[in-house]
């Protein structure tokens, strides 16, 4: 006992952490954005999806992250890399186990000098034992490091699908609300295109119109309601698509308008530095490095001698009614200690991979960080042109209006061919839906600017990952 006792103490001094300790690389970004909007634009709210004020698209996020299979599987993932990390947080701890036993050997009289002694003999044994590694190069306390930025880097993952899956629904959402609309541009458009046709066959029967007119006022009509059909077969894909994502594959959502959903105002871009922090891909990214850079540490300490405790305390007698008594006692003590001598180089290899994993890791990392601030300047030139586009639209629809209902009155009179009125229904029918499609693509790329800001997603706090 003394000897372990001694070799415990003279080799503590020397205990010592190998491999690198993390720290967060330098990526250069640009001092701020080239579309940076002022800092008066309101904060970014968690739910930030509730700036829209629609209970239905509301209660399709809530059951979305009720529900939603891919959120499911990432909290399960999470679940899993918590019991990695209790499992390597344990072995820094002695393990201690119970054991009892009971043998019945016979000796041999062969072997046995006189007097004979009983041949049979019970063996009782009631111990507790325990194996304990010593950290002297940090080899466990690095496996926990990496056990524990790999939790992390699942529970920001799981944030990221939670992110994704209310940019998703709101997105769907939009995209069905945005049919809707066009459902009833296109209904209006067929029963102006019936009123037409109808007119050049009066004028047909009255001798001041040709067939040409009402073949191709037949033409547009058709056109028409092909538009319509396309446009309500979109509208059933999406309210599918939107079903699978909240979980409710026999969804039916009626009519809606889009126009009736506010534009957010713009929320602030912040500084691209600040990414590094609101991004929870990012912060998943940034963990998934942590993690590579410990396990380097871990391949490293390998290279070095392993010291192991033993241990056991408990009691032997020949009968179970004396195993508690006195002078029953036993115990064990000791150490072994394990020194790589020739392995062909295979643990040199290991930290080898460890090391390109790290790289990898990294050069992942600045991905992530460079994306996060392409995303954020993409969704600030979206905004901000699609708002600017929408006034355009709106003095070309209202042109498009006026030209149609000119030329109709102008082909009634007799003052101009049908052929102006065709083209002005197209031209009008064309602006209807532009204005339409670019007001569900401003909506969608507020979402994308709200979802590459982060989401009004925050960091967890320390006690609650723990």
């Amino acid at each position: 006992m003394r000897p372990a006792a001694a070799l415990l103490v003279l080799l503590l001094p020397a205990c010592t952490t190998v491999g690198p300790d993390y720290k967060r690389p330098q990526v250069e970004l640009p001092a701020q954005y080239a579309q940076a909007l002022s800092n008066e634009s309101p904060q970014l709210a968690a739910n930030w999806w509730m700036l829209y004020r629609d209970p239905q698209l509301d209660a399709l996020v809530a059951a979305a992250q009720a529900s939603n299979a891919d959120l499911r599987f990432a909290v399960a993932r999470v679940l899993e890399a918590e019991g990695v990390w209790r499992e390597a947080r344990a072995s820094l701890f002695p393990e201690v186990t119970g054991s009892f036993a009971y043998t019945d050997s016979r000796t041999s009289t062969r072997i046995v000098p006189a007097p004979l002694p009983p041949l049979v003999r019970p063996n009782y044994q009631l111990l507790a034992s325990t194996t304990f590694e010593l950290d002297f190069w940090g080899r466990l306390s690095r496996a926990n490091e990496a056990a524990q930025a790999n939790l992390l880097s699942t529970q920001y993952a799981r944030d990221v699908v939670a992110l994704s899956l209310a940019s998703a629904t709101a997105q769907t959402y939009f995209g069905v609300r945005s049919l809707d609309v066009q459902l009833r541009v296109l209904d209006e458009t067929i029963r102006t295109r019936r009123e037409v046709l109808q007119l050049t066959r009066d004028r047909l029967n009255a001798g001041i119109a040709s067939e040409l007119d009402v073949h191709q006022a037949q033409g547009a009509l058709s056109d028409a309601l092909v538009q319509r059909r396309d446009t309500d077969r979109q509208r059933a894909l999406l309210e599918r698509q939107l079903g699978q994502l909240a979980g409710k594959l026999d969804l039916r959502l009626a009519a809606g308008d889009l126009f009736a959903l506010p534009v957010p105002p713009t929320p602030p871009a912040g500084l691209p530095s600040q990414l590094l922090e609101r991004r929870p891909d990012v912060r998943s990214s940034e963990q998934s490095l942590v993690a590579a850079n410990a396990q380097i540490g871990v391949a490293r300490a390998a290279l070095f001698p392993t010291l192991s405790l033993t241990g056991a305390l408990g009691a032997q007698s020949g009968n179970l009614s004396s195993l508690v008594a006195s002078g029953a006692g036993v115990w064990t003590l000791g150490y072994a200690l394990t020194l790589p001598i020739f392995d062909a180089g295979r643990r040199e290899a290991r930290v080898q991979q460890a090391t390109g994993r790290e790289e990898q890791a990294l050069a992942a990392y600045v991905k992530s960080v460079q994306s996060a601030f392409v995303e954020v300047s993409q969704g600030l030139v979206n905004v901000e042109q699609s708002g600017a586009t929408e006034a355009d639209l709106q003095d070309r629809l209202n042109a498009a209006r006026n030209a149609l209902e000119l030329s109709t009155l102008r082909y009634e009179s007799g003052y101009s061919p049908f052929l102006e009125v065709l083209d002005a229904q197209r031209t009008a029918n064309d602006a209807e839906l532009a204005f339409v499609r670019n007001r569900q693509a401003r909506l969608s790329f507020s979402v994308d600017l709200m979802k590459a800001l982060g989401g009004g997603w925050q960091p967890p706090s320390q006690s609650s990952r723990n």
